[in-house]
């Protein structure tokens, strides 16, 4: 039972403004209404009616295009920035990974930045000292430890700072693309304490661009475009959603458009898809079945011959067959009217949105006469890769019988 001491973090119609200042004009006149106090000041608006709560034990997931907000989300919840309007109610000690290193000083050590940023953060001084040789350890800089940060390459300072944010123990940790940054030991390094985290109980709020990420630690996920919360929900749902976005954004939405024929010629008059049960249905599980029916015309009153594709939203083609190839006959359901039904067993499919696209055809199968297009969605909780799932299975590894010759 979810109670209401739980909530640690709540966000009721958070909103955030910035004054517009790229241009001459602009700055004018924000500064006139500065000096005015008139509310007409030339803004963009970075987050817009934002409505979140997070519990204590949640691990929640931020997606979103750059310059969606996400960043100013997790600005207002840290207390970096405050909100133009809307309540943000905070419960918890909140450690914030924001811009990591960006607080050294470029004239200290590395031992004395830790000192002085774990000062900032409010850390005891008994507690830094404690704390500094698993920090030191953390970060993995060497000697190079008791030299300037002036000195240091991006990704030395990057450890430092990441090292410096373990010694918080936060009840809610607020990252922001940590993962991104580092080299791959330094990536599962981080991964490796963000599993301690969260297994210990702590609350993380995760904002990357790696879907794979945001799957693998946040059970749930926010997607913010525009400034507002396109969809919360799984993870799983909503990376699948907002990875469709982009192959919409990339691909064509129109079907290809068919030749150009005079007079009457073969339709698909209607189509649709159905789940095993004989439903209609626009969504299916991974590994369940498929069905898509419908009815053609023919002006000649001859069966007709079709055509199916399976393409990405992008565009990416996976599959097609005539219906010619298995020596399929559409059922008169009446004159120059015939009826037709397609199943696929088991789809084979990997998550996310896909075009279905039905073709009339001539009696050869060489001419193409009508486009009709459908659109469905496949659902299920899996990291695999790529377009379809290939059956495989992993086996137990045996010595060679004989030696292989590499250089051949």
């Amino acid at each position: 039972m979810k109670r209401e001491s739980d909530v640690l973090v709540r966000l009721a119609g958070a909103t955030k403004d910035y004054p517009r200042v790229a241009s001459g004009g602009q700055r004018l006149r924000t500064l006139a209404a500065l000096l005015l106090r008139s509310s007409r000041m030339p803004h963009f608006r970075a987050l817009d009616s934002v409505d979140l709560v997070l519990r204590r034990g949640q691990s929640l997931g931020i997606i979103g295009e750059n310059g969606a907000g996400k960043s100013t989300l997790l600005k207002v919840i840290a207390g970096v920035v405050r909100p133009s309007a809307g309540m943000v109610e905070v419960n918890a000690r909140v450690g914030a990974l924001l811009e990591l290193g960006s607080g050294f000083h470029p004239d200290y050590t590395g031992r004395e930045n830790i000192h002085l940023s774990s000062a900032l953060l409010g850390l005891p001084r008994s507690v830094v000292r404690a704390r500094m040789q698993s920090i030191i350890d953390f970060a993995d800089i060497g000697e190079h430890i008791d030299e300037p940060i002036k000195h240091y390459s991006s990704g030395m300072v990057v450890r430092l700072g990441f090292a410096v944010a373990t010694a918080l123990e936060p009840e809610v940790l607020i990252t922001d693309e940590v993962l991104a940054v580092g080299d791959e030991s330094f990536q599962k390094k981080c991964i490796a304490w963000l599993e301690g985290y969260r297994a210990k109980g702590g609350t993380l709020l995760l904002c990357s661009h790696s879907m794979f990420h945001i799957q693998t630690l946040c059970p749930e996920a926010v997607w913010i475009h525009h400034g507002r919360v396109r969809m919360h929900g799984p993870s799983f749902d909503v990376t699948r959603e907002y990875l469709t976005y982009h192959e919409e954004k990339r691909g064509s939405r129109e079907a290809p458009a068919a030749p150009v024929a005079e007079g009457p010629y073969p339709k698909i008059l209607e189509a649709w898809t159905e789940n095993a049960a004989g439903a209609r249905a626009g969504t299916f599980q991974q590994g369940q079945a498929l069905v898509v029916r419908g009815v053609a015309y023919e002006p000649d009153d001859g069966a007709p011959v079709l055509l199916f594709g399976i393409v990405r939203v992008d565009g990416t083609s996976i599959y097609g067959s005539h219906s010619n190839e298995s020596g399929y006959q559409p059922a008169r359901l009446g004159p120059q009217r015939f009826g037709f039904a397609l199943r696929f067993e088991a789809l084979q499919l990997l998550p996310g949105k896909y075009r279905l696209r039905l073709h009339t055809l001539d009696a050869a199968g060489l001419r193409l006469f009508d486009t009709a297009e459908l659109e469905f969605v496949v659902r299920g909780e899996t990291r695999d890769y790529g377009l379809v799932a290939l059956p495989h299975a992993w086996l137990p590894a045996t010595a060679p019988t004989e030696t292989i010759d590499t250089q051949a």
